[in-house]
C-alpha cells in the first residue's frame, strides 16, 4: 500500500493557484488543494491524508474525511510537521510505503530518519499535471470509440436518427 501524508499550508504556500486562493480567502485555498487530492487519489489509488495544523484554524484536534480524503486538523500547539511525524511512525511498516508531501527541509530529514520517503511540492504538483492529462486523453480515446450497433445503417440515416435525438427534427 502507498500513502501520501500532504503537510497542507507547506502545499498551498508552494502552488501559485492555491496561493492566489489563500490571499482571498484561506478556506478556499484548504478546498480547492481537497479537491485536487481527491481527483489524485482517485486516478493513483493511493491513500491520501491531508494535514493541517491548527495556526489557521484554532480549536480541538480534528480528523475529517471529503472525497475519500483523509483530513487531519492537529490540535491547537501541535504543528503540522509533528503530526505528520507521527502519523509517519504509526504508518509506516514493510507493507506500507508512505511519501510525505513537503517542501520544507526540515521536515524532509525527519521523516526520511523513520523511512518515509518525500515528495516535494513541485514533484507532486507534477504528478498531480501528469494525472489530469492521463484523464483528458483517457476521455477524448473514449470519445473516439464508437458503439456497435446492432443493426448496420446508412450515413444518412444515422445523421436523421442523430438530429432527432438532439431534437433538431
Amino acid at each position: 500500500m502507498v500513502i501520501v501524508v500532504v503537510d497542507g499550508y507547506n502545499i498551498i504556500g508552494a502552488w501559485e493557484e492555491l496561493q492566489r486562493l489563500k490571499e482571498k480567502e484561506i478556506g478556499q485555498a484548504r478546498d480547492r488543494l481537497i479537491e485536487l487530492m481527491a481527483e489524485y487519489q482517485s486516478y493513483s489509488g493511493y491513500r491520501v491524508i491531508v494535514v493541517f495544523d491548527a495556526y489557521y484554524v484554532r480549536g480541538i484536534e480534528n480528523k475529517l474525511e471529503e472525497y475519500n480524503i483523509e483530513i487531519i486538523y492537529t490540535k491547537e500547539k501541535e504543528t503540522a510537521d509533528e503530526c505528520i511525524e507521527k502519523l509517519v511512525r504509526k504508518l509506516k511498516n514493510v507493507k506500507t510505503q508512505v511519501y510525505v508531501a513537503t517542501s520544507d527541509y526540515a521536515e524532509q530529514r525527519t521523516i526520511f530518519g523513520q523511512g518515509a520517503l518525500r515528495k516535494s511540492a513541485r514533484e507532486l504538483y507534477i504528478e498531480l499535471k501528469d494525472v489530469e492529462r492521463q484523464i483528458n486523453e483517457n476521455i477524448e480515446d473514449h470519445k473516439q470509440i464508437k458503439p456497435n450497433t446492432k443493426i448496420e445503417l446508412d450515413e444518412e440515416t444515422l445523421e436523421k436518427f442523430e438530429k432527432m435525438r438532439r431534437g433538431e427534427i
